[in-house]
């Protein structure tokens, strides 16, 4: 009874049936109810702990189901003789350990490229609220209007809508997304050259598999997200970084040797420092991956939300049939829980890409974008895109002015562009950004340091700041948690 009031009180908004189902089977493991005992009739036990007795008979089924408990016609329940995890488990007094004698499982060896990726992991598990940086209000999303698409939708679905998809995703979904992106950003497309993915890791996944084989040079931005290197890494590509400055990115002279397979870039609003790339470094980038085969990456991540000035064109269609692979995601306009983004293609990639995309993730998700695809038709993705662009720059606005007024105006990054879901707060050199983030969020303020997004040794510090999933009357508190952060390292 204590054990079950104390299990409760912990965590109460867990389903009855599944918290008493848990409580009685660690009361199996840990010997409190030994092999053989006799549990009470569900009746009893019902009336003991003040629950339905249909919630003490989901719990008693789902532990007959496993192999905990036992019955006997006309006796009763009865706890196994032999539990299912006895035959991995030994106890050690009153706690169940594993046969080694150790809390937890014994490490097991990973490849090389495993052991990398785990030991260089930067994805946080902080993904809401001040200032995560990249995520949208996902609070706005319309999802009433999107409900009612997709309720309709399932009523009675085509069956080819519920099995394995092909050719890239569905078609009318491809229609619309060609559609806006010619309008939106000057996108050169037709349907059949997009390619639906699982977000944009999958598709640059898919990039290098297709076009990169072991040890081909591949250009990253420096600083640039982490996640792109993280995914080039692990299929065998050498990955450079090239650095970037307020005109974006921009090689030195050790850069051009053997030229690269792949140029990964953020041409319209630089991830994480926010710089534009010129139309002079466009038309050269341009220029020198005709010239040396190269394959432009162009990842268009949240261009959508520019706040002044005209949008930036695509680097995709400045040039007629541009040696550029255009990637954008619905997790910045949408919500990033969709994992729905698109590859455009050149006219000779398309196909290929189309095959071996089928081929190795087994596309799915049919329905989602059938519903994707008349949201969008209906203008419903335009409308929403148009409301979120005023609430972030309001945002974004609340935010500089507590920088200026807190910090001072110099502690905006200079290559800010006004536009994203983030800034860059700049920071002194000789502070450190990993233990100033460390220490916001131990007061739960994520924010996330610059250097990290750096491969080699970084030369700035500053701290990315999202601004996109908290309001203007939720932001003052968190951001004085961040200047007392500050204030502490620098005193320090």
């Amino acid at each position: 009874m204590q054990r079950w009031m104390d299990l409760r009180k912990a965590d109460p908004r867990q389903p009855a049936n599944r918290a008493l189902y848990g409580c009685l089977r660690q009361a199996i493991l840990d010997g409190s109810l030994p092999a053989s005992s006799r549990l009470p009739p569900s009746r009893d036990l019902a009336s003991e702990l003040k629950l339905s007795r249909n919630t003490v008979m989901h719990a008693y089924e789902q532990l007959l189901a496993e192999g905990y408990l036992r019955t006997l016609t006309g006796s009763g329940t009865f706890v196994a003789d032999v539990v299912p995890d006895n035959i991995l488990w030994t106890r050690t007094g009153a706690a169940s350990r594993l046969k080694t004698g150790d809390d937890q499982a014994p490490p097991i060896p990973l490849s090389g490229r495993g052991r990398g990726l785990v030991k260089d992991a930067s994805a946080s598990s902080i993904q809401w609220g001040a200032f995560v940086p990249g995520v949208p209000d996902v609070t706005e999303f319309p999802y009433r209007k999107f409900t009612q698409i997709s309720a309709r939708l399932w009523r009675r679905p085509p069956p080819e809508l519920l099995s394995y998809s092909s050719g890239g995703g569905y078609y009318e979904l491809r229609h619309e997304l060609a559609i806006h992106l010619r309008q939106a950003r000057s996108v050169n497309c037709d349907p059949d050259q997009i390619v639906i993915t699982e977000g944009v890791h999958q598709a640059v996944d898919l990039i290098a598999r297709l076009l990169g084989d072991p040890q081909d040079k591949v250009w990253v931005e420096e600083p640039g997200y982490w996640g792109i290197r993280s995914v080039l890494t692990i299929n065998g590509l050498r990955v450079e970084s090239v650095p970037v400055d307020e005109e974006g990115l921009a090689p030195e002279a050790r850069h051009h040797g053997r030229p690269p397979k792949l140029i990964f870039v953020t041409p319209s609003h630089q991830y994480p420092l926010g710089s534009v790339m010129s139309l002079r470094r466009r038309l050269a980038l341009l220029e020198y991956a005709s010239q040396h085969s190269s394959w432009i990456v162009e990842d268009d991540y949240d261009s959508e939300f520019r706040f002044s000035g005209h949008p930036i064109p695509s680097l995709q269609g400045l040039v007629p049939d541009a040696p550029v692979i255009y990637v954008g995601t619905f997790s910045k306009t949408l919500y990033p829980g969709m994992r729905s983004a698109y590859m455009v293609l050149p006219k000779g990639l398309a196909a290929s890409f189309s095959k071996a995309h089928s081929e190795l993730y087994r596309e799915g998700h049919l329905l989602t974008q059938a519903t994707l695809a008349e949201f969008i038709k209906a203008g419903y993705y335009a409308a929403h895109i148009r409301r979120m662009r005023l609430i972030y720059a309001s945002r974004r606005t609340a935010l500089i002015a507590f920088i200026e007024k807190w910090l001072g105006s110099g502690w905006l990054h200079p290559y800010d562009s006004n536009a994203g879901l983030h800034l860059v707060l700049s920071l002194p050199n000789e502070m450190n950004d990993v233990q100033v983030a460390r220490a916001a969020l131990e007061r739960a303020v994520a924010v996330r340091p610059l250097s990290k997004y750096y491969a080699g040794q970084p030369t700035e510090s500053g701290l990315l700041m999202g601004f996109a999933c908290v309001s203007e009357q939720e932001m003052r508190a968190p951001f004085e948690i961040l200047v007392e952060c500050l204030r502490a390292q620098n005193a320090a």
